[in-house]
């Protein structure tokens, strides 16, 4: 490999760039750089305007911990019981309210109600296609299964996702999770009681208006209510307990198996599947009524003194929800300063750094379908059946994968920022192409225990590998490739991609299957695993540990120059990993000079506090 010296790229900022860093800069920290006294001017008129001077004084102590987080170790008005609560936020982060992790509680049951929404129907589809009179084995019944399975994330696809917004704000969070949860619920009871694949598709259809807004909300809910400390671990747990509602999703289908017919009722037990999938959301329904509703989306709309109530609700002291409220209010007018005559969706193509971002988040969002878990998920009791395993066998298979799914994910909350987002997907990808093709390739086994061995251990080695890699990355990566400005926009881009594919994959399996048999269908995706490999290797840049100014740095490098550096990697790599050599690593990434970059944002130590402040942004 050449000197090291030889590939570094320092890519150069053409002014849209540069005016995104400025931006990036900005939104990470407005209150960087006010005087004293033009600070404390600042916080008695919006004391003033917004109706808080009763609390005057101790606004004026959190707008200046907002603008800097020491602020409290200088400044003598802040009191013992202050100090020692804005203290215990660094050295305790996980010592919060009980209303705090009442929320947590409920953001955890929302995304198990997802994943039970999406694998209950595993287990069904034993039972409901004889019922109604279709035949699997043929075309037309291969592609009804595949569209009543995929109904919901058609409706996602579609139409649901795009009510997020509308719907956030007429309603708020709170209230948004409150109908997502119903209609889950309602949905679920619905189709437990049709007697015809078109009214299970219907109703599992709408199901769908209950999944795309929740799976949006939830998150955004989570990061807006939780301290900077924690807010990124209790994000992803979206993923995590996603998974475990997969998995529990897969137990009750295992439980509910061996009801039988009764009272007249036919299908019993795969209705009473479907049906269960409703009890959590019934469960969050009725908890959420004793939720805070969002400080960010009360302030948004001028309620500021509910934002404040909320805000002591879920922290320990009012000088920590005065500091929280002023640097949301802050932001918020930043933010809505910054959107003036720009059209963002526009500029998240047009702009290089922001097209860069853009076809990364949709690589990886797009792999989370394409390297083929939800075929697993939606379809590992058929595959298990028809490998020879019982019924009874098949769904507790099923399970087994759904708990290696969960067990699996819990990892990924340290794996994530200590190996790298680029590097986990770089080591999975192969990884899971290879249990595909061991699942797909054991059906040519004409000994019958070989063939459940092997279709077995390569479903589990899969969820093994993919939990920590391809599971938590696509939104965690998602969340920050994105300049600020536009990341409400590139999140909403990346959830349409998502769920989008997880259609398409759903509906065509069936067919997939009965066309090139299971060999076939696992080896499609297990080559278009390392179709994403390649694509990750060359378009994905590592976004692990970076600053703002860094992302933008990083997602400056054109992609020709990018995908020539992952080209070099493969030689880097054969020598490291398989000659067990010890080559000079290569950086792509090399910023501009401090001059240009001073010419900018400003002085190191100022760049510093934009960094530090943009992790805590509310």
């Amino acid at each position: 490999m050449e000197p090291k010296s030889h590939h570094q790229h320092r890519p150069h900022l053409d002014a849209k760039t540069k005016a995104i860093i400025n931006a990036d800069a900005k939104l990470a920290n407005p209150l960087r750089g006010i005087p004293y006294e033009t600070l404390m001017n600042d916080v008695e008129v919006f004391a003033q305007e917004r109706g808080l001077s009763h609390i005057l004084p101790v606004l004026k102590k959190g707008a200046l911990v907002a603008q800097n987080a020491d602020a409290y170790k200088q400044h003598d008005m802040f009191t013992d019981e202050d100090r020692k609560f804005l203290e215990e936020e660094v050295t305790h982060k996980w010592r919060q309210t009980g209303t705090l992790y009442y929320t947590v509680v409920l953001s955890s049951l929302a995304a198990a109600v997802q994943g039970m929404d999406e694998a209950v129907i595993n287990g069904a589809q034993l039972f409901y296609p004889e019922q109604f009179g279709m035949d699997v084995s043929t075309t037309r019944g291969s592609w009804l299964l595949g569209l009543i399975n995929s109904a919901p994330y058609l409706c996602c696809a579609t139409v649901s996702c795009w009510l997020t917004h509308p719907l956030n704000q007429w309603l708020g969070r709170k209230k948004t999770i409150f109908v997502t949860c119903m209609i889950s619920f309602l949905t679920c009871i619905w189709s437990a009681v049709t007697n015809s694949w078109w009214h299970l598709f219907i109703s599992r259809f709408f199901l769908g208006f209950g999944i795309g807004p929740k799976s949006a909300t939830v998150p955004v809910y989570s990061a807006e209510c939780a301290p900077a400390a924690i807010r990124g671990a209790l994000v992803m747990m979206w993923q995590m307990w996603t998974a475990f509602g997969i998995g529990f999703g897969d137990l009750i289908d295992l439980v509910f198996y061996f009801i039988p017919d009764s009272g007249g009722i036919k299908g019993l037990n795969w209705r009473l599947m479907l049906a269960s999938a409703g009890v959590p959301g019934l469960i969050v329904c009725l908890q959420v009524l004793w939720a805070p509703e969002s400080p960010r989306w009360l302030i948004g709309k001028g309620r500021y003194e509910e934002a404040f109530k909320e805000l002591c609700r879920l922290r320990f002291s009012p000088v920590q929800a005065a500091r929280d409220l002023y640097y949301i209010h802050i932001l918020l007018e930043a933010e809505n300063e910054m959107k003036k005559g720009r059209n963002r969706i526009v500029e998240m193509f047009t702009i290089p750094r922001n097209r860069n971002a853009a076809l990364a988040s949709w690589i990886v969002m797009f792999g989370q379908q394409f390297c083929g878990v939800n075929v697993i998920a939606y379809y590992s009791s058929n595959i298990f059946a028809q490998s020879g395993f019982s019924n009874t066998s098949a769904l507790a298979a099923t399970f087994g994968f759904g708990a290696l799914n969960w067990l699996f994910a819990l990892p990924a909350v340290f794996t994530i920022d200590t190996f790298g987002r680029r590097n986990l997907l770089l080591f999975t990808f192969p990884c899971m192409a290879a249990c595909l093709l061991i699942t797909g390739f054991s059906f040519w086994n004409t000994f019958e225990k070989g063939r459940v061995a092997g279709v077995s251990i390569g479903i589990y080695l899969f969820a093994i590998f993919y939990s920590p890699g391809e599971g938590p990355v696509p939104f965690t990566y998602s969340a920050e490739a994105f300049p600020l400005y536009i990341r409400d926009i590139g999140m909403s881009f990346a959830t349409a991609t998502t769920w989008f594919w997880n259609f398409v994959l759903s509906i065509t399996w069936p067919s997939l299957v009965l066309a090139f048999k299971a060999q076939g269908a696992f080896g499609w995706y297990a080559a278009w695993c390392m179709v994403l490999w390649f694509l990750i290797l060359l378009f994905v840049r590592e976004t692990k540990g970076k600053t703002l100014e860094e992302l933008d740095q990083v997602f400056s490098v054109p992609a020709r120059v990018h995908a020539a550096y992952g080209l070099r990697q493969i030689p880097y790599g054969i020598k490291k990993f398989i000659l067990f050599q010890n080559p000079t690593p290569e950086e792509l990434y090399q910023p501009e000079s401090e001059s240009e970059e001073s010419s900018n944002l400003g002085d190191d130590s100022a760049k510093k506090e934009a960094r530090q402040s943009a992790s805590a942004q509310p």
